[in-house]
């Protein structure tokens, strides 16, 4: 049998502009950014001569408190040049798996895998076998995101016995070591199963009670779990009792997945839950036709059910386009980065925005402006988090780069030069601050 890669696995699996008011003029320059005054906390700071989306007139960018507005600059406001810059919103990573990371250390040689089972064992072995505790490892990976322009993101960190709560706890250390920089929701994720593996359910249960997580999450109801309705009472009776939400990886793409969405529907409407429950992947929506792509949409967006994808392959990606038609909030995420699953990764949302448009062949400059609004404002959509849309009143989370706009960064993923994070700077030429 051919060894399955990540991706193979995955789709496998189944078978198993308006911002011109928040600035004033000024000049253009090409100096490097650099910050006027000292590093002292402020409440306000003027980004100088910086280009909104690839503007031609260069402006100064006013923060207040850490947000964006279009007032004056108080006196005595600190001042960091951005030397002509294009400035672009920061990005968010819906999907993300921190905690499994081998991100800074040791190269590590893959074995060949046929079966989710043998990925499980494999993260196992891998986990046992790392000198490096969670926290430093997902650190590492979090705060490198951070420097590639990522504001915040979902983190999918894994919960069974073979570990009991030691991804959460590590993940929940680099949360609060980054809260300056990096907004996180942490998902419990059961992927050795709900149901098939016994300890995870009670695990799940104390990691809800506990308050380090922000949602709690299932995988394949009836693929992988064999035991649709077991499994999502559970996570959903946990997700009702505690006042988490919900976040489900679905990889199923036949009538298995649909089958499993319309439960979840079910279970959304029934406890109330409306803009809590998020499902990821959903290979099963892809393939639908319009008409019934569009009944289920309409389902989804009137329960706020949010759906995140990392654009695995063209006939696996969410039709994004066509889902936030009809209302429904749409997320990108990276999914592993350098784990036992694979080699690939690097927490880059600016080169997964690359992948989600090579996979779908966009080519004009709108298609390009959305992929780069997907890997921004989907991901903020999917975390209910204000938009860093560069309007007045919005979060000051934006990046500094040498570009000539979104299309083109999205094609050439310059270097982010500067990193802000609330009006702060939190990380310069590919370094955390």
């Amino acid at each position: 049998m051919t060894p399955l890669s990540r991706r193979g696995m995955i789709v496998g699996a189944a078978a198993l502009a308006g911002t011109a008011t928040a600035f004033s003029a000024g000049a253009a320059s090409s100096a490097a950014p650099r910050e006027r005054h000292d590093d002292r906390p402020s409440r306000a700071v003027v980004f100088r001569d910086v280009r909104p989306f690839g503007s031609a007139e260069a402006v100064d960018l006013t923060v207040v408190d850490g947000r964006i507005t279009d007032g004056p600059a108080p006196a005595g406001a600190r001042v960091v040049d951005g030397g002509g810059r294009v400035a672009l919103p920061s990005l968010v990573d819906a999907h993300i798996h921190p905690d499994k990371t081998t991100w800074g250390g040791d190269w590590v040689s893959r074995k060949p895998a046929s079966s989710i089972a043998d990925y499980v064992e494999q993260d196992v072995e891998l986990f046992k076998s790392q000198k490096r505790p969670v926290s430093e490892r997902a650190y590492g990976l979090m705060a490198h995101a951070v420097t590639r322009g990522t504001r915040a993101m979902r983190a999918h960190v894994d919960v069974a016995p073979a570990y009991d709560l030691a991804g959460v706890e590590g993940v929940a250390e680099a949360r609060r070591k980054l809260a300056h920089a990096l907004d996180v929701q942490i998902v419990a994720f059961p992927q050795h199963g709900v149901v098939r593996t016994p300890g995870t359910a009670e695990l799940l249960e104390e990691a809800a009670r506990g308050g380090q997580i922000d949602f709690v999450g299932g995988i394949d109801p009836i693929s992988f779990d064999h035991a649709m309705d077991e499994q999502l009472d559970l996570v959903f009776g946990l997700a009702d009792r505690h006042g988490v939400g919900v976040d489900i990886h679905l990889h199923d793409r036949d009538e298995k997945g649909l089958q499993v969405m319309r439960a979840i529907i079910e279970r959304t409407r029934a406890l109330s839950l409306r803009g809590k429950v998020t499902v990821s992947h959903v290979f099963c929506l892809p393939g639908l036709s319009d008409t019934e792509l569009g009944r289920m949409a309409e389902e989804l967006s009137d329960l706020d059910i949010s759906l995140t994808t990392v654009a695995p392959n063209e006939s696996l990606v969410l039709p994004v386009g066509k889902l936030q038609e009809h209302g429904v909030r749409v997320g990108l995420g990276s999914d592993g980065v350098r784990d036992s699953w694979s080699p690939f990764g690097n927490a880059d949302m600016l080169h997964r925005a690359h992948i989600l448009g090579w996979v779908t062949d966009v080519r004009l400059d709108d298609e390009l402006k959305h992929v780069y609004d997907v890997a921004a404002h989907g991901g903020s959509d999917v975390m209910h988090l204000d938009r860093a849309d560069l309007k007045p009143g919005a979060p000051a989370d934006f990046v500094l780069v040498r570009g000539e706009g979104a299309p083109q960064v999205v094609v050439d993923m310059p270097q982010r030069d500067l990193v802000v994070h609330g009006g702060r700077v939190v990380a310069r030429d590919g370094e955390l601050v």
